[in-house]
């Protein structure tokens, strides 16, 4: 799409609104394209015109003195660009990441009241906010639990058994790069034990541990052995409140490996249907299948864990809101602690955007009716949303809502989505948080990319550990 900034310095702002009515679209400044917009300021006036596959609009505001202007252009543009295409952004001009938080700055500067007008005021649905307002109140009794020097650990293990159609993870198939597992492993283990010296000499507190991805489990269970025992053995778990293992392909879970999750002391996994159609499912390039699904989930309960998430996608291709109610009605008859509602999203490097080119504007309502119909089952089965964040380019521009039984939270999940401490990151892909929790202030290290670099690189990522000491000793 063609989009044309005239005289005002709010590109940023209005690529953003462009996004979320045309997530595959690239954006550029000129050319020729069925979708062109122009914004412009002249004189403290707000005009937009825009074409969109043959409908054309324009619209003007006139701005009062001190008025927010970049404000006033997002909802200008919006409304354009809402009329022309038939459809609302349910969060309006508002595309921060993380709602609640958003919704706990306002709370703190405004009041509850103040915090919701400005929402309503950009456009947000009232559902909206106050799923952002419960959130928030959820997350707040969590982040209670956090101290000045508190921090969490993530491991990342990127690899799968294959890569699903609508992921943009850094993440390889075990069958195209297993030769790299068991040098990834032993490096691993070398790097988790000098985080625990960082942990120790900086008199940190673990507080969560996460295994990611990709899938941990696509690992064998003597690589897995020798990950977890790294960690029990290196760092304090003696004021460790979760220790979270994603379990998330059921293709990958079977009773030896839970049983060595189980013994080192892991209390949470997740098994991760995604949708429990076949159809849908081998559409999304998950090689899995429903009834693997249901016994790995019957495998866990076997070995004794009583805190197991499950995710499932709303707009998967093939889906139905018929099929998608399904996949709900059986996560929730299984008893799952938490389930956590994904909206898809359509990222650029996944095969599904790359390869299928699946979006279709008319698809947009589905999601919403799915993520509906979610909520509303979950409530009444017991469930509460705790954590919530959103995604650019996402199906119908909706929230990833993570729902879960009285006190089944993951904790990590809030701490990482909130920034709330210090998130210490091993492994490829991983990304090290660092919190001042008095300044608010924040830096970010990153590992290297890919399993290949971080193999050949070593050397350079536990160097990198010399700038976890100079931030703290700053």
């Amino acid at each position: 799409m063609i989009l044309k900034n005239i005289n005002h310095p709010f590109a940023y702002h209005t690529q953003k609104i462009a996004t979320m009515f045309f997530p595959l679209e690239k954006i550029r400044e000129d050319g020729e394209s069925e979708i062109t917009v122009e914004t412009e300021i002249e004189n403290g006036c707000c005009f937009v015109s825009a074409t969109v596959y043959g409908k054309s609009l324009e619209r003007k505001c006139e701005t009062e003195e001190n008025e927010d202007m970049a404000q006033a252009m997002s909802l200008l543009l919006w409304g354009v660009l809402s009329e022309l295409t038939g459809f609302k952004p349910p969060w309006g001009i508002l595309y921060g990441v993380r709602p609640a938080r958003l919704m706990h700055s306002k709370c703190e500067a405004l009041g509850e009241d103040g915090a919701r007008d400005y929402f309503l005021e950009n456009l947000a649905e009232p559902e909206r906010v106050e799923l952002a307002l419960e959130v928030m109140k959820r997350e707040n009794e969590i982040i209670k639990l956090s101290r000045s020097n508190s921090c969490s650990l993530y491991v990342s293990i990127p690899f799968c058994p294959t890569r699903c159609a609508y992921c943009s993870f850094v993440s390889h198939s075990i069958e195209n790069a297993g030769a790299l597992t068991d040098k990834y492993t032993e490096l691993l283990c070398r790097e988790l034990e000098s985080k625990a010296k960082v942990i120790s000499d900086l008199s940190l507190r673990l507080e969560t541990v996460y295994f990611g991805g990709g899938t941990p489990t696509a690992l064998s269970a003597p690589q897995l052995v020798k990950l977890l025992k790294a960690v029990k053995d290196n760092f304090d778990f003696s004021t460790v409140r979760e220790f979270t293992v994603e379990a998330g392909r059921p293709d990958t879970v079977d009773a030896e490996k839970l049983a060595v999750l189980k013994k080192y002391g892991v209390t949470r996994i997740s098994v991760n249907p995604q949708t429990f159609d076949d159809k849908v499912r081998e559409m999304a390039g998950r090689k899995h299948s429903t009834a693997q699904t249901l016994e790995a989930f019957s495998l866990a309960r076997e070995n004794g864990f009583d805190n197991i998430n499950m995710d499932l996608i709303a707009g998967l291709e093939g889906d139905t809101l018929e099929t998608f109610k399904a996949s709900v009605d059986k996560a929730v008859s299984l008893g799952a602690e938490s389930i956590t509602i994904h909206n898809l999203s359509l990222k650029s490097a996944a095969y599904l955007v790359t390869e299928k080119r699946y979006y279709d504007l008319s698809k947009k309502l589905l999601p919403y009716e799915m993520v509906k119909y979610a909520g509303e089952k979950l409530r009444r089965s017991g469930y509460y949303p705790y954590y919530m964040y959103r995604q650019s380019k996402s199906l119908g521009n909706l929230e990833n809502v993570g729902w879960c039984k009285k006190g089944r939270e993951c904790l990590y999940n809030i701490f990482m989505m909130d920034e709330t401490h210090t998130v210490l990151a091993a492994g490829a892909g991983g990304v090290t948080m660092l919190k001042n929790t008095e300044s608010g202030h924040i830096e970010r290290i990153y590992n290297y990319k890919y399993p290949y670099e971080y193999i050949n690189n070593f050397d350079s990522v536990i160097s990198k550990n010399g700038g976890i000491y100079s931030f703290y000793n700053a």
